[in-house]
């Protein structure tokens, strides 16, 4: 039960993950700096994980949103890892009990 619970919380972060990246992307498209929402996508998520290749580049216009998208995603990597800890964090309280620390 509760590594069922465990994989759930950590599959929704990542789901939740992949469509920041897609909304990312779409502004990218919007802001007609992709033409193909593939490659809107692959460049969203280099950013996004903060990887950075530099394979594909944006115009001196837009290019302030890829260092915005890897912050973006630096912060939100960071309230996952808070809310998956604090989620095993309860699970280990329901199982063993609360500690006196």
């Amino acid at each position: 039960m509760n590594l069922g619970i465990f994989v759930l919380a950590i599959s929704f972060a990542f789901l939740a993950h992949l469509i920041e990246i897609a909304l990312w992307a779409a502004l990218f498209v919007l802001c007609g700096e992709f033409k193909s929402p593939e490659l809107a996508y692959y460049h969203s998520a280099v950013n996004y994980t903060t990887l950075g290749y530099g394979d594909l580049i944006m115009t001196p216009s837009w290019k302030l949103l890829g260092p915005l998208e890897a912050a973006d995603g630096a912060l939100m990597f960071g309230v996952s890892t808070a809310m998956i800890f604090a989620i095993a964090q309860r699970l280990m309280r329901a199982k063993f009990g609360s500690s006196p620390l």
